[in-house]
């Protein structure tokens, strides 16, 4: 049987192996936020055609 060892005066690399059990899987699901498409109903101030008013 091994011995208790505590946390603190574990070696570098015996902290690395508990953290890494400990730590979650993502599951396939991407960690980068997702944007919601807006809604066609949302009213919008940029101008739909940027320079149609400057064409001469």
């Amino acid at each position: 049987m091994d011995k208790f060892v505590s946390y603190d005066k574990m070696s570098k690399k015996e902290k690395k192996k508990i953290n890494d059990e400990k730590r979650r899987d993502w599951n396939g699901v991407s960690p980068v936020t997702k944007v919601v498409p807006d809604s066609k109903k949302i009213y919008k101030r940029k101008p739909k055609h940027k320079n149609e008013d400057w064409e001469q």
